[in-house]
């Protein structure tokens, strides 16, 4: 069922708005499976063997009150295994669905002796309906970011999961110092398109009240040098000609120098929006 009235606002429509870039126009990775699957290839060939992001260890913590271990669990977009590996030790059965060839040979690769573990090629919005069978538990993290048809996505998700959908997505604040520039200097800045909140609307649409835990984070960046620093903390100004000076002064609060590299520490949060399949 779709929501109408005078309130009735198209979430769907407000998604693919937000898949634009900042010029007001689609990247080329969004549409192109090509460049997808080459930033995938690249990005796990800079890995080590089950690397994983050093925060997703919390939010796993979160995830796995959700489930039983007797459970089976489907994964969308399971990307470098940041919750692959965790899923793979807990859960009864596990299936990863991923539209890039690299990903699904890596993950393989890492869990050649988990025969509970199998692998589907596919997009999932795409997916079948009898491609493959229902799972207890169906979970994507970081992983909608390409799915223009979101709310196919969704439903999706309702229907291939028996007990509980799972979605979770990394948030805000920005980093402090884009906050600064932006309200004492008036600079534009690349602040996130979409958010969490999108899934709560778009499901609330689909008139599926979903619940939502947020999980506190923190992350350390790391620089060799003081000009790493400014040139990477700087790429989210829109504003051409902005001042360097500027970005020192902004970012001074938040830096701490040790023997030679920079540290900026920043904290942020993790959405998990779920809800029991209707």
């Amino acid at each position: 069922m779709t929501r109408k009235g005078p309130l009735a606002i198209n979430y769907e429509a407000l998604w693919q708005e937000g898949m634009k870039d900042w010029h007001g126009k689609m990247p080329e990775r969004m549409v192109d499976d090509t460049l997808e699957e080459q930033f995938w290839a690249q990005s796990i060939a800079r890995k080590k063997i089950g690397q994983t992001d050093p925060y997703a260890a919390r939010i796993f913590e979160a995830i796995r009150e959700k489930i039983e271990p007797q459970q089976s669990v489907l994964e969308i977009g399971p990307g470098w295994g940041n919750y692959t590996f965790p899923l793979a030790d807990y859960a009864k059965k596990l299936t990863c669905v991923d539209s890039s060839e690299s990903v699904l040979a890596y993950l393989e690769s890492c869990l050649s002796d988990q025969e509970h573990v199998s692998y589907v090629h596919a997009k999932w919005e795409e997916l079948g309906e009898d491609t493959i069978g229902a799972h207890d538990v169906v979970i994507g993290v970081n992983c909608f970011y390409r799915m223009i048809h979101i709310k196919e996505a969704l439903r999706h998700m309702n229907r291939l999961a028996k007990k509980r959908a799972i979605i979770g997505m990394t948030t805000g604040p920005i980093q402090p110092h884009y906050e600064v520039l932006h309200a004492k200097y008036g600079y534009d800045i690349k602040f996130p398109r979409r958010d969490y909140i999108e899934f709560l609307n778009l499901l609330y649409e689909m008139d599926i009240y979903a619940e939502c835990d947020i999980v506190k984070l923190k992350r350390t960046y790391e620089y060799n040098s003081y000009e790493q620093l400014i040139t990477t903390q700087s790429k989210k100004i829109l504003t051409e000609g902005y001042q360097r000076a500027h970005v020192e002064e902004a970012l001074a609060p938040f830096i701490e120098e040790v023997d030679g590299r920079y540290y900026y520490r920043h904290d942020f949060h993790a959405a998990l929006v779920s809800w029991e399949p209707k």
